[in-house]
């Protein structure tokens, strides 16, 4: 996994700020209790120049995720809209990452953190392919991870925290160790839930299905650019349970999350998926998706928003 490219400007509350002075306290509540929310966006370079993806999706999934946790956002999605804008350009980057941030600052001592304040960041920097190098075109091996996904009603995992993705740290770390490149949680139940940080899509016997909300996974925002792609081609895909054992019988599966885009699957628990190859679903999905995004196709649904060069 590469390191963090380092940008020259942080958008914090309103300000630009140079990379290194976006810092929190040792006892801030988001370092002592991970209370963050955040999103993950991608822009891209395309004909028209640099275009962020989604970007009004995502950003309103980060408010949604601030109301789960009881947080009042300071900011609107228009404000922090201009901000991933801003912030882009400013920083001279054409494809790219953003991770806007909410976050409990310094001041409560305890978990009710009344005097912690409200923290709003965004940072962006270059990121290529998140799985590594050849990974959108070979594919990845994968393991059931031993550490499965929580209970509903334990996490809200529709919200997007940064304290929860200690699972998902958990199953990669894991995974890592035993020399896979990505985990496959299972629900409490035994079912499959989704990968450290990305939806997961299986296609069985021809037909293509993904695990159904159940309390145990994030609904993706890349997952549903995908399946509104495919409606678009003919493929239609369903929601539904998918035990554990499907996924060793499977024609094909794939990841898709704004980090690993659409990644194929190669293996599960050394168990070969399908040829081993990118199979013919996954390719047309991956060219659909990825033609989409790089401005290579009409804005159709309207999801690329242009980075205007005079900011």
């Amino acid at each position: 996994m590469a390191a963090i490219t380092e940008s020259e400007w942080i958008w914090k509350d309103g300000q630009l700020i140079p990379w290194h002075q976006a810092q929190l306290h040792l006892l801030s509540t988001a370092v002592q209790f991970g209370t963050s929310m955040f999103e993950g966006i991608r822009c891209y370079d395309t004909p028209e120049g640099p275009a962020i993806f989604r970007l009004h999706e995502h950003l309103r999934r980060l408010q949604d995720s601030c109301r789960v946790f009881g947080l009042e956002s300071p900011h609107d999605i228009a404000t922090l809209a201009a901000a991933c804008l801003s912030l882009v350009a400013k920083n001279k980057l054409g494809s790219c990452y953003l991770r806007p941030m909410v976050l409990l600052g310094y001041g409560g001592a305890g978990l009710s953190a009344e005097e912690s304040p409200i923290e709003t960041y965004i940072a962006a920097w270059p990121w290529g392919t998140y799985l590594g190098e050849g990974a959108l075109e070979k594919g990845v091996d994968a393991c059931i991870s031993s550490w499965q996904r929580a209970h509903p009603n334990t996490y809200p995992l529709m919200a997007k925290a940064g304290g929860q993705y200690l699972n998902s740290q958990l199953m990669k770390w894991e995974a890592l160790r035993n020399g896979y490149q990505e985990a496959i949680g299972l629900s409490p139940s035994g079912l499959v839930s989704e990968g450290t940080g990305m939806n997961i899509f299986v296609v069985w016997r021809g037909r293509c299905f993904t695990p159904a909300l159940d309390g145990t996974l994030l609904p993706g925002i890349t997952a549903d650019s995908v399946m509104q792609l495919a409606r678009e081609i003919g493929i239609d895909i369903e929601p539904r349970q998918i035990p554990r054992e499907m996924l060793y019988g499977a024609d094909e599966i794939f990841f898709t999350g704004t980090a690993a885009e659409l990644t194929p699957v190669a293996s599960v628990d050394r168990c070969q998926i399908g040829s081993g190859r990118t199979g013919p679903i996954t390719k047309a999905l991956q060219q659909q998706y990825l033609d989409y995004v790089k401005g290579k196709v009409e804005d159709r649904h309207g999801w690329r928003t242009l980075v205007p060069s005079a900011l």
